[in-house]
């Protein structure tokens, strides 16, 4: 029993040291990558991102959209050019944690917390590189 309690007071101890690297100003501006499964494909796309400007490439299109900074690690994406409904919400995304060249992110419409999905994004310059 006295072992049991000191294993978990040592566990308790050594958890509440551990914090996630959060550099979100690091990923403010450049030029990324971000891939995913959809079905059995691999989709690829690639963007810049400016302190207020953020520009997609995928397949053949080019996407622009604002982006407003909420706080260092959360922001509010705003197509410029929206052609559906669906398109003219603002997206919001929250650096979840960093690492040195991606971040881990939460993004979902603007008023719809329940369908946050995930991501990872690479970061492939420091500086604006159109693919």
């Amino acid at each position: 029993m006295q072992k049991n309690s000191l294993l978990l007071i040592l566990f308790l101890s050594l958890s509440g040291c551990y914090q996630v690297e959060r550099n979100c100003t690091d990923f403010h501006t450049g030029t990324y990558e971000f891939e995913q499964i959809v079905g059995d494909k691999l989709l690829r796309s690639t963007f810049i991102r400016t302190d207020s400007l953020e520009v997609e490439f995928f397949e053949d299109k080019i996407d622009s959209a604002s982006i407003r900074w909420v706080n260092d690690c959360e922001c509010i994406l705003t197509k410029l050019n929206p052609e559906t409904n669906q398109d003219k919400r603002p997206i919001s995304i929250r650096i979840v944690s960093t690492s040195k060249k991606d971040y881990v992110f939460e993004y979902a419409l603007v008023g719809n917390s329940k369908n946050k999905q995930r991501g990872t994004i690479t970061k492939i310059s420091d500086s604006i590189v159109r693919p």
